[in-house]
């Protein structure tokens, strides 16, 4: 099993889960985190850390959110790891839980 990050990081791409992550799976985009579910270990220290609420176990993903697993595997393989904490967009809390991001995503 892995972790998914979800729609609600688009655009708020806060990192307060990369600092806890052991194992360095996270990859960085413009405005979107994402998982390699290759290299998450499932230690869940990432979850209860998103300020934004937007990573899931695979498990428990929502259903409107599944499309994320895929997305996750395929941008993890061309972002670069993130391995440091970084302050997060100016206007991310204008965006935290605005529905409709996905179209917002840059590659």
């Amino acid at each position: 099993m892995t972790f998914v990050v979800t729609e609600n990081c688009i655009k708020c791409k806060y990192t307060d889960c990369v600092e806890v992550c052991p194992v360095d799976c996270f990859h960085e985009g413009p405005n979107f985190l994402v998982i390699d579910p290759e290299e998450c270990i499932d230690c869940t220290l990432c979850e209860p850390e998103c300020p934004a609420e937007a990573i899931y176990a695979e498990d428990d993903l929502p259903e409107d959110q599944a499309h994320f697993l895929e997305l996750n595997a395929e941008l993890s393989q061309s972002w670069p790891v993130i391995t440091e904490q970084k302050d997060p967009p100016a206007d991310a809390t204008d965006w935290d839980g605005k529905p409709g991001k996905l179209e917002l995503l840059e590659r």
